[in-house]
C-alpha cells in the first residue's frame, strides 16, 4: 500500500509503518486461511470460503496499481469488496475455528482505515 501524493491527509502513516503492519497481516491472514483448512471438513461451503479469501487476496493484490494509478474511485470500490469479502469470509469460519476468524479482524480494521485515507484521496482529487 503506497500513499505517495500530492492529495496525502493528515492522518496517513510514515511509509516505514506499511512494510511491518502488512507483515504482520500476511502472517495473520496466511495463519487464518491455514486453520480453515485444516478445519474444511467442519464447513457447511467451503468453496465459498476460499472462494471468498482467494477473491479478498486478489483485490488486495491488484489494489496498489488502481490506487498509485490515481484511480481512486475504482480503488475504493476495491477496498469496500475486501471488507465485504474478509467479513463473509470470518463470519463463515467462526463456527468451526474461532481463532481463523479472528485473525483476519486486524485486516479489516487496517482496510477500513485505508478506505478513509482512499477517500480523503478521492475528496481531495475532485475538489
Amino acid at each position: 500500500m503506497t500513499f505517495d501524493s500530492e492529495y496525502s491527509p493528515w492522518f496517513q502513516p510514515p511509509s516505514w509503518v506499511i512494510g511491518p503492519v502488512w507483515t504482520f497481516l500476511y502472517i495473520c491472514m496466511g495463519v487464518s486461511v491455514s486453520l480453515a483448512w485444516i478445519s474444511r471438513e467442519g464447513l457447511e461451503n467451503s468453496n465459498l470460503v476460499f472462494g471468498l479469501f482467494i477473491a479478498q487476496l486478489t483485490l488486495n493484490l491488484l489494489w496498489p496499481q488502481v490506487f498509485n494509478s490515481a484511480s481512486y474511485a475504482v480503488s475504493l470500490i476495491m477496498l469496500l469488496g475486501m471488507i465485504a469479502f474478509t467479513a463473509y469470509y470470518a463470519m463463515l469460519v467462526y463456527d468451526v475455528s474461532r481463532v481463523a476468524s479472528m485473525l483476519v479482524w486486524p485486516y479489516i480494521a487496517w482496510m477500513s482505515f485505508a478506505s478513509l485515507i482512499n477517500v480523503a484521496y478521492l475528496w481531495e482529487a475532485m475538489g
